[in-house]
């Protein structure tokens, strides 16, 4: 039995945020994520440099890249997820490609990105 692509689409529509920021590759973003403890609900910041973005409608992601104690650490967020409860873009950088995978070889400052002013 073959779907309809329409359908699909007014499914997943029902289930999209419409108040998210335009977020692009090389932006600095800070994520509240919904973490349950025990019975208990609370918002966990993480904050980083979107690395790659992959547009796929309802199942849109984004990899977040942030060096911890030395360490680099990568993680993709979906950004339509019930359990992101904020998005905000702390800071937008001029880069010239679609992934900036090229970061990972980096250390210090040299992970910089020219900051674009809007």
């Amino acid at each position: 039995m073959k779907i309809d692509n329409s359908i699909m689409l007014k499914i997943e529509d029902k289930f999209k945020k419409t108040n998210l920021p335009i977020i692009e590759v090389g932006d600095s973003v800070k994520i509240g994520l919904l973490i349950e403890e025990g019975n208990k609900q609370r918002v966990q910041f993480s904050e980083g440099v979107v690395i790659s973005k992959n547009n796929a409608q309802l199942n849109t992601t984004i990899t977040i890249r942030k060096v911890l104690q030395g360490v680099g650490v990568e993680k993709v967020y979906l950004i339509h997820s019930p359990r992101i409860k904020s998005i905000a873009i702390t800071r937008k950088s001029k880069v010239r490609r679609a992934k900036l995978y090229y970061l990972r070889k980096r250390i210090g400052k040299a992970t910089r990105l020219k900051q674009k002013f809007v």
